[in-house]
């Protein structure tokens, strides 16, 4: 079974935590979820060209398997109807 790459653009901000708790919680055993921290200096160059490369504008923004999802503070609908939560 191939896992589901599921990638969370943070920034230190409340948004960005409740965001991640939500995915975490929704997550499958087959999801990986990855957080970048956008304001954590020792790696922020390598988050940014990969924050820049998806194309996010904004935080907390979610990228699915390569793929710029949702931007914003999602809701739990949200998550399920891009695929968050199934195996």
């Amino acid at each position: 079974m191939t896992k589901r790459q599921i990638e969370i653009f943070t920034a230190n901000c409340p948004l960005c935590d409740e965001t991640v708790r939500l995915v975490q919680e929704l997550a499958c055993p087959s999801c990986e979820v990855l957080v970048y921290n956008l304001s954590f200096e020792q790696q922020q160059s390598i988050y940014l060209a990969k924050a820049q490369q998806y194309g996010v504008q904004a935080v907390p923004a979610i990228a699915i398997n390569g793929v710029l999802m949702l931007t914003g503070k999602p809701t739990q609908q949200q998550l399920e109807a891009v695929g968050v939560g199934q195996n």
